[in-house]
């Protein structure tokens, strides 16, 4: 897992968990309908858990019960974190829609990682995270943000 923080973050031992504790909203990028994907998986376990999904995704309606919408700044409303479950090529695209609508967060999933797209988004002021699962990291804070 690599972590940038933004500058004008303050200082905290566990930036993961205090992100876990504020965010509301998660944008999955690449979220499929198909519960066999790890999108859907992590997207359901999030959405149990309390937050609310915002599947992004063109080739998509409704995920998870949610309005799909096809690209990033079609979203109406603010969103906390941008998951992305896309190819590392693909992400620089979504880092500058991250960026665009202001996410606070630019999430790369396990496997995925973006120099170029990961030093714009923290240019931006954004938290960058690459190469971890959200559901994973949630579980082990699991006990410290009490559900």
């Amino acid at each position: 897992m690599l972590i940038q923080t933004p500058d004008s973050a303050q200082p905290s031992a566990d930036p993961i968990l205090d992100l876990l504790r504020v965010a509301k909203t998660i944008a999955v990028v690449g979220l499929s309908s198909n519960s066999r994907r790890p999108s859907h998986e992590v997207a359901s376990y999030l959405q149990r858990v309390g937050y609310r999904i915002v599947p992004v995704n063109p080739n998509e309606s409704e995920v998870l019960g949610e309005k799909a919408y096809a690209r990033l700044e079609d979203i109406p409303f603010p969103i906390d974190i941008v998951d992305v479950f896309r190819r590392p090529e693909d992400v620089l695209t979504v880092a500058d829609s991250a960026i665009k609508i202001g996410a606070k967060v630019l999430w790369l999933q396990q496997g995925i990682t973006n120099a170029e797209a990961a030093a714009k988004a923290h240019a931006a002021d954004l938290l960058v995270v690459q190469d971890a699962c959200l559901f994973v990291e949630h579980k082990r804070r699991k006990i410290e943000l009490g559900n």
